[in-house]
């Protein structure tokens, strides 16, 4: 899986996912962008769902709350998000597939870990004495917090009927021109965290492989589309201070 997302990093350096802002009709079949959403979204949700359910540990606290945070954050993701949705764009199948790959897999690798393959003794009420887990889900808190605000203020950019482009402000969007993907980036670093697994960690990573290279070509296509209004902001693409 780090291996993957090492080729994932540099090939979205050079290719554009056609999603978003980004949807082109090269992709191929599409669909109404709010199913596409949940189709690719749900897989996530579910696959951690049955790997809890069939666990002998699921009523474990540590396990239990690990995976509640977890599914907060995909039922946020696969049943709100898409429903508060504006506009008419599209997603194609081919990106819907490619989310199902890595979705499935992630869940597995993650409730694999925390229900199956980590030993009985390590993830026992004792664990919330460690700092590891209180920084952890604190960071995970924050990102949460600041993904919610940052997709809040896309979505009011524009007024219904609207078509022009706008630079998001406000926020995290203070900092950087990818603050929805600042806040993700730091929800999985904090699960990596308070988990405190190399499964945790890959995820992080595959995180900022997949989100990195598209914040540079949002932050590209800002400077592009608003010129020196954009660059006197002097963002950063997704890190403050740092990238």
């Amino acid at each position: 899986m780090s291996g993957i997302a090492v080729i994932v990093f540099v090939a979205l350096y050079f290719i554009n996912a056609g999603y978003g802002m980004m949807y082109s009709k090269r992709w191929g079949l599409s669909v109404n962008n709010r199913l596409g959403w949940i189709l690719m979204e749900f897989p996530s949700f579910m696959v951690m769902l049955v790997l809890w359910f069939y666990s002998a540990r699921r009523f474990e606290v540590a396990p239990l709350v690990f995976f509640l945070i977890f599914e907060i954050h995909y039922f946020q993701r696969t049943f709100i998000f898409p429903m508060l949705m504006r506009g008419t764009n599209r997603m194609p199948l081919l990106i819907i597939i490619f989310g199902w790959m890595f979705n499935i897999s992630n869940a597995y690798m993650q409730g694999g870990w925390i229900f199956y393959i980590a030993p009985d003794s390590l993830y026992t009420t004792e664990w919330f004495t460690k700092p590891c887990f209180w920084a952890g889900l604190l960071v995970f808190i924050i990102g949460f917090f600041i993904n919610l605000h940052s997709d809040n203020v896309i979505r009011n950019l524009r007024a219904p009927g609207d078509t022009r482009h706008y630079i998001p402000r406000g926020g995290m969007y203070r900092f950087v021109s990818s603050a929805n993907y600042l806040g993700e980036f730091l929800e999985w670093v904090g699960f990596a965290i308070l988990t405190w697994s190399a499964a945790g960690a890959v995820f992080a990573i595959w995180t900022f492989a997949n989100l990195a290279p598209r914040a540079a070509k949002i932050h590209k296509r800002y400077t592009e589309e608003f010129g020196e209004e954009f660059k006197n902001l002097r963002l950063k693409r997704m890190i403050p201070f740092i990238y």
